[in-house]
C-alpha cells in the first residue's frame, strides 16, 4: 500500500474493441471517477484506434486519430487483431499487433496527468478473460512498459461485482441485473448469491441476446440519442421488453443497471415502466471501468463486504485445493490454491519433506455443490516414479493451467548429506 501513501492513483481500464475508457481514484476508499473527452461532459468513450501518418513514425491515437484518418493509416479492432496474432501491414511496414495495442494502451494513459498523481495501480478489464487473453494482456502491459506498482486483469463480470461491493448494502437484498448494449448485441449478466454459505458465494449468470443496433452512435461521435424512425423505436422498444421480461421476470431482481449509449433518448419507455416495477433502474456507460477500478481498492484495501463475498466467475478457481501435512508432530491442512482466486494468478510454492513412500496427496473441495448435489472433496494421488529412498526433500509447484487444469511440478533435492539429489523432476496436469 505504499504507492497510496504518496498519492498515486489507482485505475480502472476498460479495454474494448470498439473503445476504452478509463477511471480512476486517489485511494482505496475514495470513489472512481471517470475521464471525460470533453471537458463538462460526460464523453468518457475513447475510440480504440491507431493512426500513422503517411511516411513518418507518428502515431496518433483516439478521436485524434479519426480525425486525421486522410493523413495517414488508420489502424482499427487493435484488440481483436492482437488476439489473432497475425503481422500488420501498415504504410507498406509489418508490425507486431500487440505492439500496436500497447502504443494505444500507453497514449491513452497519458491522459491520467490531467486527473492528478502519478499511476500507482491499474486493473485492466475486458469482455473475455481466456487463456489467450491474458497472454495478450500480459504482452501489452510488458510492451508498454507502465511504471506502476500493481497491474491485475478482470472479466466484464468481476467488474460488475468489484462495482456492487462498493454499492449501498440495501442493493444486496436481492439479485442484481446488468444490459451491456453495444455492437454484436445484448449482452445480459444477472448477479446471484448463495447467503447461506460463509463466505457468501456470488456468482453471475451471462446471456447473449440478438438485437438491432439502430440506437447505437457511429465511432467518434459524441453520445445521444440517434434519429429513430418511429418504425425502428417501436422495433427496439418490442424486442427489449421481451429480453428485460426473460431476464428479469424470474426470481428476486431487486437493481437493473443499463449500461452504454445505444440506452439513450426516448425508445424504450414501456421496458422503462416494466423494470422500474419493484426495481431500482440505473442508467449509465462507464460502470465497467469504475467497477475495474474498485476491483483494484479490493485487492488494496478490502471492505466489509468484499470480505464477507467470494466471486466464482468464468475465471475463477472453483475449488480449493491443499494437503494433509505434519507440522509439530501432529497433522493439519495446508492450503496450496484459494477457491475464488483468478486461476491464471492461482501459484503456489513450497518445500516438504516426504517420510514414506512415494506419493503425494492432494484435497480439492469445491465450494460449491456439483450438478450432481456432491460437494465432498475427492484425493488425486500423485506417483513420483523412480523416487530413491526412504527419506525425500522436495520442491513443489501448484499452478492453473487452464481454468479446470491443474499442473503440479515436484524437484527432487535430496536428503541433506544421506542422499544426493537425484535431479528427476515430475510433471502432471490433473483436470479438477
Amino acid at each position: 500500500m505504499g504507492f497510496l501513501n504518496n498519492g498515486r492513483l489507482i485505475v480502472g481500464y476498460d479495454l474494448g474493441n470498439e473503445f476504452c475508457q478509463i477511471s480512476f481514484a486517489a485511494s482505496g476508499s475514495s470513489e472512481a471517477e471517470t475521464l471525460s473527452q470533453v471537458a463538462g461532459a460526460q464523453v468518457y468513450n475513447i475510440p480504440t484506434v491507431l493512426c500513422k501518418r503517411y511516411g513518418t513514425n507518428q502515431w496518433l491515437y483516439g478521436r485524434e486519430a479519426l480525425r486525421s484518418s486522410q493523413e495517414g493509416v488508420l489502424v482499427e479492432n487493435l484488440l481483436s487483431m492482437a488476439w489473432d496474432g497475425e503481422p500488420v501491414v501498415i504504410d507498406g511496414e509489418s508490425f507486431d499487433p500487440v505492439a500496436l495495442l500497447a502504443i494505444f494502451f500507453k497514449r491513452s494513459l497519458g491522459l491520467l496527468p490531467q486527473a492528478g498523481p502519478k499511476l500507482g495501480a491499474i486493473m485492466i478489464t475486458c469482455g473475455l478473460l481466456d487463456t489467450r487473453s491474458v497472454e495478450v494482456l500480459t504482452r501489452m502491459v510488458e510492451s508498454s512498459r507502465l511504471k506502476a506498482g500493481r497491474i491485475a486483469f478482470q472479466s466484464y463480470e468481476e467488474s460488475f461485482y468489484s462495482y456492487m461491493l462498493r454499492q449501498p448494502r440495501e442493493l444486496w437484498g436481492h439479485d442484481a441485473v446488468l444490459f451491456d448494449y453495444r455492437r454484436g448485441g445484448i449482452r445480459s449478466l444477472r448477479m446471484e448469491s448463495n447467503r447461506r454459505t460463509t463466505p457468501i458465494v456470488t456468482f453471475i449468470e451471462e446471456r447473449k441476446h440478438s438485437f438491432p443496433e439502430y440506437a447505437l452512435p457511429l465511432r467518434g461521435e459524441e453520445d445521444g440519442e440517434r434519429n429513430l424512425t418511429p418504425e425502428r423505436q417501436k422495433e427496439l422498444e418490442a424486442a427489449f421488453l421481451k429480453i428485460a421480461q426473460e431476464v428479469c421476470g424470474k426470481g428476486n431482481v431487486g437493481s437493473v443497471f443499463l449500461i452504454g449509449d445505444g440506452f439513450s433518448g426516448d425508445w424504450m419507455k414501456d421496458s422503462l415502466r416494466y423494470l422500474c416495477k419493484g426495481r431500482r433502474v440505473f442508467q449509465g456507460n462507464n460502470l465497467f471501468s469504475k467497477g475495474a477500478c474498485c476491483g483494484m481498492q479490493e485487492r488494496i484495501e478490502p471492505g466489509e463486504m468484499g470480505s464477507a463475498h467470494v466471486f466464482l466467475g468464468g475465471d475463477k478457481l472453483k475449488s480449493n485445493i491443499g494437503m494433509k501435512v505434519f507440522r509439530q508432530g501432529e497433522e493439519s491442512y495446508c492450503a496450496l490454491l484459494d477457491a475464488g482466486s483468478n486461476w491464471y494468478e492461482a501459484e503456489q510454492e513450497m518445500e516438504v519433506y516426504l517420510q514414506e513412500g512415494n506419493e503425494l496427496a492432494l484435497i480439492v473441495s469445491p465450494l460449491v455443490r456439483s450438478e450432481t448435489g456432491e460437494k465432498n472433496g475427492r484425493t488425486i494421488r500423485i506417483v513420483l516414479e523412480g523416487l530413491p529412498g526412504n527419506m525425500a526433500r522436495l520442491r513443489m509447484r501448484f499452478s492453473m493451467k487452464e481454468e479446470n487444469c491443474l499442473a503440479v511440478e515436484v524437484h527432487d533435492l535430496g536428503f541433506g548429506e544421506f542422499r544426493l539429489s537425484s535431479g528427476r523432476v515430475w510433471k502432471e496436469e490433473i483436470e479438477i
